[in-house]
């Protein structure tokens, strides 16, 4: 799965963990390994010129996405020619999230998490224009957001482990030397 991320917000963002994020919304999505993502933040000014060349409606949002090819779910996985799926653009505005991550109590990139599931779900059809639509899309995005953080909580624990035991290790002088270095 390839996807690229563009920061021209002038914001100081983690690029990796929000592409990690965009990677574990595709794959709880069980989207192809074939797909291509395009992820790009960017300032106030150009959100807001976007929102109004697409969406005819004034001012910044948050995150707005564009959709590129269909996903072909019918095709064989064992066709020929198999290609990668271009499933589009996700555009961020870490101005405006940031406004929305301290009305809800949370970080910074916690909202570029949610953004970003938000905008991969659009471009996989899901919607929220209609009640049960949006039922459907924040519940599905409340699951993978909790199991993103989920997996995020696994890695620092099983990190703060190693960190601890290294630590043990080194007082008890059981540690293993560095290449190059002699004991």
């Amino acid at each position: 799965m390839s996807i690229e991320i563009a920061n021209e917000s002038g914001a100081d963002v983690d690029e990796a963990s929000i592409v990690s994020a965009a990677r574990f919304a595709l794959d709880k999505m069980d989207v192809s390994p074939l797909a291509e993502l395009s992820i790009l933040c960017v300032t106030l000014d150009v959100m807001e010129d976007l929102h109004q060349r697409w969406m005819d409606l004034p001012g910044p949002t948050d995150v707005m996405s564009f959709p590129m090819d269909e996903l072909d779910s019918s095709r064989r996985p064992d066709a020929p020619d198999a290609s990668p799926a271009l499933l589009g653009d996700i555009v961020l505005c870490p101005a405006f999230a940031k406004d929305q991550a301290k009305a809800a109590g949370h970080s910074l990139l916690d909202e570029l998490h949610l953004l970003t599931v938000h905008g991969v779900l659009h471009l996989l059809g899901y919607d929220h224009a209609e009640p049960a639509e949006e039922r459907e899309m924040f519940g599905l995005q409340k699951r993978i957001l909790g199991e993103f953080q989920a997996a995020l909580d696994a890695l620092d624990a099983r990190d703060a482990q190693r960190n601890a035991d290294d630590r043990v290790l080194g007082i008890a002088g059981l540690d293993t030397p560095a290449p190059g270095e002699t004991p």
